[in-house]
């Protein structure tokens, strides 16, 4: 048993790296959870673990790893990192409820137990009318409050059904693993909440209830939020705090968030860098409070402005989700919130159903996600036509003769980093096909809109499903020829969702990183930049800095900055290998001011930064 892990929750929990996954480290987690949980379906996987989506790891300390989306909820942990023993987090089963069976509790006051992180004993389970259900010991479990699907614990089981019977259902039932409430569940922190709808405020009659807030009537989605405890007055009221989503980051409350959300989405959850923007910038984007009617406006706006410039008809279909977090909520001003709560419609579904309704798009809900999904846009419809999409207009820097400092700090923090890719043996027949360039560098739209040229230009649109893309030979081929296992079906038509990933994965992967006017391609993946403290000489630490020339950083003038910055002493080494690498050496303990520095003055995004503190026991 790894008694290690319960410990560990139980109190805050702290990442020595935080690393993104390969392709093919997504495919095998995927793999390794669908052999894990056998009840969850294909959907169920695609819920948790997106298939577009980046996945990052934090390992931890003791070897437990921590899989979350990049920029969101932690999902999946693996108790000793080998990939053996996974379990789903609440956040996880709040999304998908039947990922595991579980355990119903007799009423409130067990919860209040488990969720204090005691494990789960026979007699605090409701055993069912039909008798207690089988399971066999060591099995993941999950744990429900009665009258609620939402899960407060997952764990695994102590014994087997038929020896809990022969024990008179006496003993332990479930170690739990992880409990909503530990520092794992804090770990994600509030501002953190995934895009899977709204929840108005519960008023909850029994207080057995209590622990996790009900599912709506409209089903508009699994709840992410729970009651902490109940309330000591006559009318046993609980208020629960209204539950915002991915599509809904603009309405958390200010203790909930940072206004900067691009920034929050590329942020390491254990790295300490502070957030950019004055407090008196977020201050007033607080106070600004506008009218429903303002927001409606607002929303229609970017709406039609997100629909003439980013989304594509090869795009569709588009969960809400998507639209409006990658499409609508990036087609705001800079300073410029958006909380669809506080706008005449209250919810997505219901907004894009009205414009539905008026022809200008057409939303469906999917009958097995319970999610809006954009369908088509109606070019030809007045709004569409009559809208003019704003132009995006460039920031002029004013050049004067003592702003060369100003410009020298704008260009080196001016970092861009593009994945980007190139045709290979398997997709250059398309790209001959379709007549692009096979010695060309496509950006990920770009890649997949020449798989798309392809399917319309050979009609391989399913007439029965216009959702779905029948293979051709030539196809088939570029998609599968060689990652297909002997006597295994080639299969005969693919989602078009699934279309363009699959086709950038048979691509050659490249990345270009752009500072000022310095431009490197490079092959591959970038690798983070890693920063790492350990003591040296008794109590003495010392900081290294490592990889910084894949930023087109220079180790010297770097290492010259540091010593004046951090007022200490600085080396520069260079290390073996075929390539000129070079490690910068800070002495002392700067391992969260160097991680800032490179944030606020060199751009680096926090997702390319691993830190490594090996001075805590």
């Amino acid at each position: 048993m790894p008694h290690i892990l319960f410990a560990m929750f139980k109190k805050p929990i702290e990442a020595k790296a935080l690393q993104r996954l390969s392709g093919a480290d997504k495919k095998k987690l995927r793999r390794t959870t669908k052999e894990r949980f056998p009840l969850a379906s294909d959907a169920d996987i695609d819920a948790i673990l997106p298939l577009k989506a980046e996945i990052t790891v934090a390992k931890l300390p003791n070897r437990v790893h921590i899989y979350g989306v990049e920029g969101g909820l932690p999902v999946i942990f693996d108790v000793d990192g080998r990939g053996k023993d996974i379990f789903p987090t609440v956040y996880a089963l709040w999304k998908v409820p039947e990922l595991l069976p579980a355990f119903v509790l007799k009423g409130g006051e067990v919860s209040r137990f488990i969720i204090g992180g005691a494990d789960l004993m026979f007699p605090g389970i409701s055993v069912p009318s039909e008798g207690l259900p089988s399971f066999v010991g060591g099995q993941p479990w999950a744990v429900k409050v009665p009258g609620n699907v939402a899960p407060i614990a997952v764990g695994v089981t102590m014994m087997s059904s038929v020896e809990a019977l022969k024990a008179g259902l006496r003993g332990k039932a479930l170690r739990v693993m992880h409990y909503y409430r530990d520092s794992l569940w804090e770990s994600a922190e509030d501002r953190h909440i995934p895009n899977t709808g709204f929840l108005e405020d519960i008023v909850i009659e029994d207080p057995s209830l209590y622990a996790l807030p009900q599912i709506s009537d409209a089903r508009e989605d699994i709840l992410y939020d729970a009651v902490d405890t109940v309330s000591g007055n006559d009318e046993r009221q609980v208020d629960v705090p209204a539950v915002h989503t991915e599509q809904d980051t603009d309405s958390l409350p200010g203790d909930c968030k940072n206004d900067d959300l691009e920034e929050l989405g590329e942020g390491i959850t254990r790295l300490n860098v502070s957030e950019s923007g004055s407090a008196e910038e977020q201050n007033e984007a607080k106070e600004h409070r506008a009218l429903p009617s303002e927001i409606d406006a607002l929303l229609d706006k970017f709406l039609l402005q997100a629909l003439h410039t980013s989304v594509k008809d090869n795009d569709l279909p588009l969960p809400g989700s998507t639209l409006w977090s990658n499409h609508v909520l990036t087609c705001r001003p800079a300073g410029t919130t958006l909380d669809i709560k506080r706008s005449s419609y209250k919810k997505l579904s219901k907004w894009l159903q009205l414009k539905s309704s008026s022809g200008l798009i057409s939303a469906k809900e999917d009958k097995h996600t319970k999610e809006i999904v954009l369908l088509s846009v109606n070019r030809a419809h007045p709004d569409y036509k009559s809208f003019k999409p704003d132009k995006l207009v460039p920031k002029v820097v004013n050049q004067t003769h003592d702003s060369s400092a100003v410009d020298a700090h704008q260009t080196r923090s001016q970092l861009t980093i593009e994945e980007i890719y190139k045709s290979s043996t398997h997709v250059n027949p398309i790209f001959t096909s379709v007549g692009a360039d096979t010695g060309k560098y496509y950006n990920a739209s770009e890649a997949t809109d020449v798989v798309f040229r392809y399917v319309e230009k050979e009609n391989l649109i399913k007439p029965v499903d216009k959702a779905m893309v029948v293979f051709d030979a030539i196809l088939c081929d570029a998609l599968f020829k060689g990652a297909i296992k002997k006597g295994t079906l080639y299969p005969t038509e693919i989602h078009r969702k699934d279309l363009g990933a699959t086709f950038i994965n048979r691509m050659q992967a490249f990345y270009r990183v752009l500072r000022g006017n310095e431009v490197v391609v490079c092959k591959g993946s970038i690798k983070p930049i890693q920063i790492m403290t350990e003591r040296r000489q008794g109590s003495k630490k010392v900081t290294r800095l490592s990889r910084v020339e894949y930023f087109l950083m220079d180790a010297e003038s770097l290492a010259s900055e540091l010593q004046k910055k951090f007022a200490c002493s600085t080396s520069v080494v260079e290390l073996p290998g075929k390539k000129a690498q070079y490690e910068v050496l800070v002495q002392g303990g700067v391992i969260e001011d160097l991680a800032k520095h490179l944030v606020d003055c060199y751009g680096i995004p926090k997702r390319y930064i691993e830190v490594f503190d090996k001075t805590k026991k």
